[in-house]
């Protein structure tokens, strides 16, 4: 957890010091080349102004990060009023886990679900309507349980901050790849023409230099998202772990959040298309239970084949939680 957590905030400054051994190794001598002619010097990044530009960026992120996944996914908070239940069993549990009370938000939806973002005495613990209808008070418990660990291990905070490098990455990936394609489509239908000799080189010059800084560009962002992606989902997965473990001992219970998950499991095939996508907004590493992969179509961002899930199998994490039940006296 610790190598995985530093490489987060890592890996962003390895991100752009390898732009600028590119820009230094290749992309002067390009120049030097285009325009025939020497470049002095060599392009330098100060490590003091990156720090605070990357750290700025992911405090910012930390800060601010729950509330856009709040916004993404339509959850409102409920009053006491509202949901007294609800509101009542919150309280109890964080009195029991020593947490100040988070706030409580419901998402109106048939998929049975739920997560945390904030930190201890800023965070929130979001439900949805399919879950509340379906699991009994013991089992709502524990899931709640569940959710207070999460806050109190800051895990919403450090996975939106985890998925910064993923975010910029990506971009910068399309980014690239559209340039690319936009230069294809110009050869293709003959957008390579020239008036003259000097007009044509200076064409052909043009099209190298972008074609070899977007090939770069895709490259390096491509990889920089594959090894980010990679370290969010160990994240992820050992998040769950932890979490389970810390709802057991608020709760005393391990089997009541095994039967929740359980049957989170067997409702989510009955859930339609709709309500999957609905609650899609990029933040499946903070819910209790992996949406389907129906709910992204047939294609796959992230292949399960290459990376693993943002979850651990529902059916090993029944099983570990089965396991702390038989070692209660």
């Amino acid at each position: 957890m610790l190598v995985a957590t530093g490489l987060v905030v890592a890996l962003p400054f390895a991100f752009v010091y390898a732009f600028v051994f590119l820009i230094n190794a290749v992309g002067l001598p390009l120049l030097e080349w285009a325009n025939g002619r020497p470049y002095t010097g060599e392009v330098y990044v100060d490590p003091v102004l990156l720090a605070v530009v990357v750290l700025g960026g992911l405090a910012v992120q930390y800060r601010y990060g729950p509330a856009t996944v709040l916004r993404s996914v339509g959850a409102s908070g409920v009053s006491a009023d509202e949901y007294p239940e609800l509101h009542a069993a919150v309280t109890r549990l964080a009195a029991q886990a020593d947490l100040p009370a988070p706030s409580v938000a419901v998402k109106r939806t048939d998929l049975p679900n739920a997560f945390a973002v904030g930190t201890p005495g800023d965070g929130t613990v979001v439900v949805t309507t399919g879950l509340l209808d379906r699991l009994s008070d013991d089992e709502l418990d524990a899931v709640l349980a569940h959710e207070l660990s999460h806050l109190a291990n800051r895990d919403a905070s450090l996975m939106t901050v985890a998925w910064v490098l993923p975010t910029v990455t990506y971009y910068l990936a399309i980014a690239a790849f559209y340039v690319l394609y936009g230069l294809v489509n110009l050869l293709r239908f003959g957008g390579g023409g020239g008036g003259g000799n000097r007009d044509g080189r200076a064409l052909a010059v043009g099209f190298v230099v972008i074609t070899v800084s977007a090939l770069l560009t895709l490259t390096v962002s491509a990889m920089f998202w594959a090894g980010s992606v990679l370290i969010h989902r160990v994240l992820s997965r050992y998040r769950e772990y932890a979490a389970d473990r810390g709802a057991a001992e608020i709760t005393g219970s391990p089997a009541a959040l095994a039967n929740a998950l359980r049957t989170v499991d067997e409702a989510m095939p009955e859930v339609p298309d709709a309500d999957l996508r609905e609650l899609d907004g990029g933040a499946e590493a903070l819910y209790l239970a992996p949406l389907e992969a129906r709910a992204f179509g047939d294609e796959e961002l992230v292949s399960t084949d290459v990376f693993p899930e943002t979850h651990p199998p529902t059916r090993e994490r029944i099983a570990r939680l089965r396991d702390l039940a038989g070692e209660e006296p």
